[in-house]
């Protein structure tokens, strides 16, 4: 009975409607991880840089350890951080 409910209250999470900018990020893929990786590189430096790569760093370290469920939320705090104004 535990077991349907999870999977019923998971299966509602994942299927809530993402907000628009949550269109513009790309999946969790190591190719992806990479490529944000070297694009945040040459941004300039600042505190968001320097936020988006502790992110990325543990998403790398999670990624690692096999923990790809961590990696990707490493990696998705990552990407709003590059979509935050300021």
């Amino acid at each position: 009975m535990k077991r349907t409910f999870v999977a019923v209250a998971v299966a509602a999470t994942v299927g809530m409607v993402a907000p628009a900018s949550a269109a513009k990020m790309m999946g969790c893929t190591g190719a992806n991880m990479a490529k944000s990786t070297t694009d945040i590189g040459s941004m300039p430096d600042s505190p968001q840089k320097t936020g988006m790569m502790k992110e990325m760093g543990m998403a790398n370290t999670a990624m690692s350890k096999g923990d790809m469920r961590g990696a990707c939320k490493r990696y998705m705090r990552a990407q709003k951080m590059g979509a935050m104004k300021g």
